[in-house]
């Protein structure tokens, strides 16, 4: 199946390693360009290398208000075009909402919320027909994962702001679908494991949940965001798509 993605842009934040870069690799296996960006230069210059010729790379944090615009005008002076987003942010850390403090929320919105919500809006000003804007947020968007307080209160709003913004911009033919991975490997789930104090049961045990049976892997991942991104996805937009090997009990 040929999704259509010969030549054409996309840039992606938080992607020089885990979803994001799984995501830049599918997209330049099909024949994309990617402009790429995280907060570190020496994650970035490893991610691009890897990722080859067809990728450039940004180091930039999404809370800075600047950022957005900085990768719009990277991908046009690079590669001369922009036809969509993958917006992705590092999850806020862990405890319950409760335990939180004002300081806490305070720099979990500024960067989770605003900087992802900013993010959109300023790439969705720059996409003409056929862009597409995909949001990577967390299965706590439909249910609250225990010790999570922070992404259960952030990850729903988002969500509905991807559905506004779908609305919004379905008429000039941009699509926006948020993503909702569930246990994938990957550094954040990693840690996560860790932090119980047995990281091996901790995995044992998510893998438990999972109807498949195991945990996933980024690049599973980084296949349902390339695709949906794609031209091959233009009747999609507004929805909520889980990745996630079955484990939300939602319909």
């Amino acid at each position: 199946m040929d999704l259509g993605l010969a030549d054409r842009v996309y840039v992606l934040t938080g992607a020089s390693k885990g979803l994001g870069f799984a995501t830049a690799q599918s997209l330049v296996a099909d024949g994309a360009k990617v402009v790429i960006s995280s907060r570190s230069q020496d994650s970035v210059d490893a991610a691009v290398a890897r990722l080859g010729a067809g990728a450039a790379g940004v180091a930039a944090d999404l809370a800075d208000p600047g950022t957005p615009g900085l990768l719009v005008s990277t991908a046009r002076e690079r590669f001369g075009r922009l036809d969509g987003a993958l917006v992705s942010v590092g999850g806020p850390g862990s405890g319950t909402a409760a335990q939180m403090t004002d300081d806490q929320w305070r720099q979990a919105f500024e960067t989770v919320f605003l900087g992802t919500v900013r993010a959109m809006r300023t790439f969705a000003a720059e996409l003409g027909e056929g862009g597409a804007i995909a949001v990577v947020l967390s299965t706590s968007t439909r249910t609250p994962i225990p010790g999570l307080g922070l992404s259960n209160g952030l990850r729903p709003g988002l969500a509905g702001v991807a559905k506004d913004m779908a609305d919004e911009f379905g008429p000039r033919g941009i699509r926006v679908v948020s993503l909702l991975p569930g246990r994938v490997l990957t550094d954040r789930n990693r840690d996560l494991f860790a932090a119980t104090g047995d990281s091996e049961a901790a995995a044992t045990s998510a893998a438990a949940s999972v109807p498949l049976g195991r945990l996933g892997e980024p690049e599973e991942f980084g296949r349902v965001a390339a695709f949906v991104l794609s031209p091959a996805a233009s009747y999609l937009t507004g929805l909520t798509l889980p990745v996630d090997g079955g484990a939300l009990r939602t319909l």
